[in-house]
């Protein structure tokens, strides 16, 4: 071969040459550069390519400050023309909480069915937790824009300021497009629907039933467009459970609701009361994570039906609860359930944290090494002098002390450096503590408390809480003209009145989870 067009290869004891303009791992796609072009968005009728903009966010890209405000103006608009309580009608598919889970939601809609084809209706929690919620938001947007009278998004728990402030979804927005992003996020928050009717049948909200709302013209005359209070029906509709002992429990209506820290709890014979008073089969809701993705209450003695269904479409829920994803297929009078698995996703360092901070611990165990080879050094010295007196004895001692005190911390660092990735996602739901003992404990303890959904749930259960109240918000004056204007319209309309016609008899359920490709 000739000297011209040769490639070097190293020879013995010469160092491999590493070419840095590839890809270590090429495998792994490049992600996507830069804002999103125009063009590539947006179809000759100002409509969003949903699947252009499906790939590009697959693929970690970005859009347009001015494209994603408009996108944000534009879907507010379309909320704020909708009731408090919407109309729904099958086929349709019902989703329960997305948390940022961005390739998890890709694969719902696989799953679930093509846009185009089925209504969709999610229950909220499109945010928090999870490390693409901005993704969630825009995609969701974007058939939301494109099928306005086909494709319903209500408000969960998490829509909102406090609890986005105190999670993740409020710092995500500021590393990836700013806090005018995050704020024209809020306000379309602010002018999302509260609950749904599908079919005339089942009453569809995010968390539960109040002991406010006797009738469903009682959700109609809810004024929806705020911050949502810490008490009252608004709060209730998104906060709201079943009583722990729902299926054996027939006496309790509503109690204080203990593992929230604020709405109720509801019964068995509370939710009976409501479904019959308003003629009603059933409530799906959302809100509580369910190892098979949903779960199944007790049935109502008038029609044999379940009371309550609740739904979780976030499978291994926080890369942690293991727990598989589902949704809900309604068509023909069948009610058909179909699980799925979680699929990988890029990483990002947890809280969307620093390098610098990411390698505290790793400092930390160079300085516990350090620490403990001086210390071995002195008990070292101290082992060949004569012992002849008792102080030295002492000294010896102490020393002997302080070795095994920093050998044990040196062991603890190992460990947070070997499994820094799982005590970061257990630190993520534990308030940013470790829980005592674990490290002691040692890798095999820290893998025990991941993928185990009984103890990943008991580990995350104070987040599951209402944190404490925030500052009161006050809404800004540069708010959109769309928002503005219905709460306008709010305040000067009369009360509503629904006439509800239910559809068709008792569906019947099948739990199918032959989707559940992984």
């Amino acid at each position: 071969m000739s000297e011209e067009g040769a490639t070097a290869t190293p020879t013995v004891g010469e160092e491999e040459v590493v070419d840095y303009t590839k890809r270590i791992v090429d495998s792994v796609p490049y992600p996507a550069v830069g804002p999103m072009p125009a063009d590539l968005l947006w179809d000759e009728n100002k409509k969003p390519r949903v699947n252009n903009v499906k790939d590009w966010l697959f693929r970690e890209g970005r859009l347009s400050i001015a494209d994603l405000e408009e996108i944000l103006e534009r879907t507010t608009s379309i909320f704020c023309k909708e009731p408090t309580l919407l109309q729904v009608q099958s086929p349709i598919t019902i989703c329960g909480d997305v948390h940022g889970q961005y390739y998890d939601l890709v694969k719902l809609l696989e799953v679930g069915g093509e846009p185009s084809e089925t209504n969709y209706l999610f229950l909220g929690d499109y945010v928090d937790r999870g490390m693409f919620s901005i993704e969630c938001v825009i995609l969701l947007y974007c058939y939301k824009i494109l099928y306005p009278e086909t494709f319903f998004l209500i408000r969960g728990n998490h829509e909102c300021r406090h609890l986005t402030e105190y999670f993740t979804f409020k710092e995500e927005c500021r590393v990836k497009y700013g806090d005018e992003i995050y704020e024209l996020v809020m306000e379309s928050f602010d002018a999302l629907p509260l609950a749904a009717v599908m079919n005339g049948q089942f009453l569809c909200v995010h968390g539960g039933i109040s002991p406010s709302i006797t009738s469903l013209d009682s959700i109609m005359e809810i004024d929806r467009f705020m911050e949502p209070p810490q008490s009252g029906p608004m709060c209730d509709l998104m906060w709201a459970d079943p009583i722990e002992d729902f299926d054996n429990d027939e006496e309790t209506t509503f109690t204080f609701n203990e593992a929230r820290g604020c709405s109720y709890s509801y019964g068995f014979s509370a939710v009976c009361d409501f479904l019959n008073r308003n003629n009603l089969t059933c409530l799906i809701r959302a809100h509580e994570a369910q190892d098979l993705g949903y779960k199944m209450y007790k049935r109502n003695p008038k029609n044999k039906f379940p009371t309550v269904i609740t739904l979780f479409s976030a499978p291994n829920y926080l890369d942690a609860y293991g727990n598989k994803g589902a949704v809900m297929r309604y068509s023909k009078n069948v009610m058909n359930i179909r699980q799925f698995q979680w699929q990988p996703h890029p990483y990002w360092l947890p809280n969307f944290m620093d390098v610098l901070t990411w390698s505290a611990p790793f400092v930390a165990e160079k300085v516990a090494e350090i620490l403990l080879a001086i210390l071995k050094i002195c008990d070292d010295e101290d082992k060949s002098a004569e012992e002849k007196e008792a102080e030295k004895l002492a000294r010896r001692q102490a020393i002997r002390q302080k070795v095994l005190l920093v050998g044990k911390l040196a062991r603890m660092y190992g460990v947070l450096v070997h499994e820094r990735e799982a005590i970061m996602q257990l630190k993520g739901f534990s308030d940013g503590h470790i829980p005592r003992g674990l490290l002691q404990a040692g890798s095999e303890a820290i893998h025990e408390c991941i993928g185990n959904f009984q103890k990943a749930k008991a580990a995350d259960r104070q987040n599951e809480k209402r944190p404490a109240a925030p500052v009161p918000f006050k809404r800004s004056t540069s708010s959109s003209a769309a928002l503005q204007a219905a709460m306008l319209q709010r305040q000067n309309s009369s009360p509503h009145h629904l006439v509800l016609t239910p559809l068709g008899s008792t569906p019947l359920i099948e739990e199918d989870s032959s989707s559940s490709s992984s």
